[in-house]
């Protein structure tokens, strides 16, 4: 397979503006990372130093460079505020699969925006990368990001058993699919007060 770069887009939805990242995103990105509670269920221990965002988002050019993915910033279009982000990385053309990550601000948790954003980054991917099928992965615990992947319309495949070990906790994973053809993309939600 011959790397492929990929153009990292800007994606609109009606609150939300996913954007690559910029050198000035470090300090937000730390703070969303360092966050033990953001990361109760992430499948590595919280940021201890500055310098993991600045890597991170050399790592997003990186991904983008060599065709792998795209990692983008979230922001809510009423503030400008970073919220989160939101990625799709592992692509496979020949396959014509990816994964699906994301990570939000607990702050925002619980008003649809993981939903909001995940549904937009798919859009582009269905139609730009034409995907046949997305996996993500959940902490068999995560209950909210559970409901965000079933919302999407991700089928539950399976649970990988003891899959991740952080900071000594040993925690089991579900798998769920989304197949290009059962792709439904969720109404959009009201517009912000």
């Amino acid at each position: 397979m011959t790397p492929m770069s990929l153009s990292t887009p800007t994606v609109r939805t009606a609150r939300l503006r996913l954007r690559p990242f910029e050198q000035a995103d470090a300090g937000d990105l730390y703070a969303l990372h360092s966050d033990a509670g953001v990361l109760r269920y992430w499948d590595a221990p919280p940021w201890s130093e500055h310098g993991r965002a600045e890597r991170f988002i050399a790592a997003c050019r990186q991904m983008a460079e060599e065709g792998t993915g795209v990692r983008l910033a979230v922001d809510r279009v009423g503030d400008g505020a970073f919220i989160g982000w939101c990625a799709l990385s592992r692509w496979n053309p020949d396959y014509r699969s990816a994964s699906l990550g994301y990570i939000f601000d607990d702050a925002v948790w619980g008003h649809g925006y993981a939903t909001e954003a995940a549904a937009a980054l798919l859009a582009w991917a269905f139609d730009t990368l034409e995907l046949n099928r997305v996996q993500a992965e959940t902490d068999t615990r995560n209950v909210a990001s559970a409901r965000v992947l079933e919302k999407l319309g991700f089928v539950r495949e399976g649970t990988l058993r003891e899959d991740c070990v952080v900071n000594g906790e040993v925690s089991d994973s579900f798998v769920y699919g989304l197949i290009r053809r059962e792709w439904r993309p969720p109404s959009e939600p009201p517009p912000a007060r």
